[in-house]
């Protein structure tokens, strides 16, 4: 990880769960992080418990909405006056709700798709084009994905989101084909977990919590710390090794 010191990376939904880990994980390694979400408070407390731990990164809080693509850009042009420009994109941001396909709402759908799918690309987008204008030739863009996004469990709640991680497994293979066309070495690669114990079944039965709090109690989950080692190890991979994509689930998980 010594290339990547005081170099810029950006991590999405970086307040909480897997995102807020690897911010921390990267600011422990001497980069400086540029973590958005739309609850900027929790990032400035994680900011202030990296500085108060002596990192020798630095973690600098952006409010960002990543449904909304002027919200994007406007990151992505603060970036690239306070800090040049981004090096690392970590596109962690991604929700989901419980909306079937047979009954779902369609404003539910399309949240996730926003996020899950169209702030991803975006991201991916704006980041590949500050790295471009840079003449950054190592760059890194890592999507975390989900295991849902290379099987189908069967669950109505969980059908649409597993839909869109489907779009994150195509897109980043398609991004991965287009940087080789484009002859540079700006890597791309994919980060599908299991179960983690976050706060997203919470989220995804935010009526039911007792459901969620079943889900992570059923099985020894994984923790978000194993993410974010996991990003680590694919950033200290040397540089003509490409890692498509990490597939990993707790011992215990059956699908």
């Amino acid at each position: 990880m010594d290339r990547w010191k005081g170099r810029v990376a950006l991590v999405t939904g970086a307040s909480v769960g897997i995102g807020a880990a690897i911010a921390k994980s990267l600011v422990q390694h001497g980069m400086k992080v540029v973590g958005c979400a739309r609850n900027v408070e929790q990032i400035q407390k994680l900011s202030s418990e990296c500085v108060s731990s002596g990192f020798s990164g630095t973690l600098i809080p952006y409010k960002c909405d990543l449904s909304v693509e002027d919200d994007m850009l406007s990151m992505f042009s603060w970036i690239k006056v306070q800090h040049q420009g981004v090096d690392v994109c970590i596109n962690n941001a991604g929700l989901a709700l419980p909306e079937p396909l047979l009954s779902g709402k369609t404003s539910g759908w399309k949240t996730m798709m926003d996020v899950n799918v169209i702030g991803l690309s975006v991201c991916t987008r704006e980041a590949y084009q500050s790295m471009k204008e840079r003449n950054i030739d190592d760059g890194h863009i890592i999507n975390i994905n989900s295991m849902s996004g290379h099987r189908v469990v069967n669950s109505a709640d969980a059908h649409f989101y597993t839909a869109s991680k489907y779009a994150v497994t195509a897109l980043t293979e398609g991004l991965r084909q287009e940087l080789r066309e484009a002859k540079t070495h700006i890597r791309a690669t994919c980060i599908s977990p299991g179960l983690v114990e976050t706060e997203f079944a919470y989220r995804l039965f935010s009526e039911n919590p007792e459901k969620a709090a079943a889900t992570y109690k059923s099985i020894k989950c994984l923790q978000a710390a194993d993410i974010a080692n996991a990003v680590v190890y694919v950033l200290s991979a040397p540089p003509h090794v490409q890692i498509g994509d990490i597939q990993m689930r707790p011992v215990e998980q059956l699908t």
